[in-house]
């Protein structure tokens, strides 16, 4: 099976309280390559990252103290230009990486990913799936939005180590 898989393109990271001028700039990529994999009868998953109001009590809130994507808010919404469709997946994640990718996933299968943040979410992820025997990883780098240049390119250098396939 193939799935497609967004990460986090939500308004937090785009143009919210955490936002990134780099993850507005692959929204049209993006964008494409989600009507390209529908055609090509790819299971279309978002992750959502996906907090409470006591976020800056969590271990993570400790280290990243900016409330961000809290359930229910504008904050937490896919961007409009993205949004997922009836048929489409939505995973609910409340820390960088989903533990439970092997519930979707299964050996054999294809994946491939885009979204923000190459160097915290996406790796994350990638790295996960890659922990399920024989499934390929393909991440579409230009499709992807780092918090900085050095650090978009040093998560694609890990994950094209941990046998990811690095596309543009």
């Amino acid at each position: 099976m193939k799935f497609f898989i967004v990460v986090d393109m939500q308004n937090g990271f785009v143009t919210g309280s955490l936002a990134n001028p780099a993850a507005q700039e692959i929204i049209p990529r993006i964008k494409k390559e989600i009507e390209k994999a529908r055609k090509e009868g790819a299971t279309i998953v978002y992750t959502r990252d996906t907090h409470q109001e006591n976020y800056l009590e969590t271990g993570e809130g400790k280290h990243l103290p900016i409330k961000h994507c809290v359930e229910g808010t504008n904050d937490w919404q896919i961007v409009d230009e993205l949004k997922p469709g009836d048929d489409d997946v939505i995973i609910n994640k409340d820390h960088f990486g989903y533990a439970a990718w092997a519930d979707y996933i299964e050996p054999g299968d294809e994946v491939t990913m885009v979204g923000t943040c190459t160097d915290i979410c996406v790796i994350s992820n990638a790295l996960a799936i890659k922990m399920i025997e024989n499934v390929e990883v393909n991440i579409l780098a230009g499709a992807c939005a780092g918090l900085a240049p050095a650090t978009h390119k040093a998560a694609l250098e890990v994950m094209k180590c941990c046998q990811c396939n690095i596309l543009e």
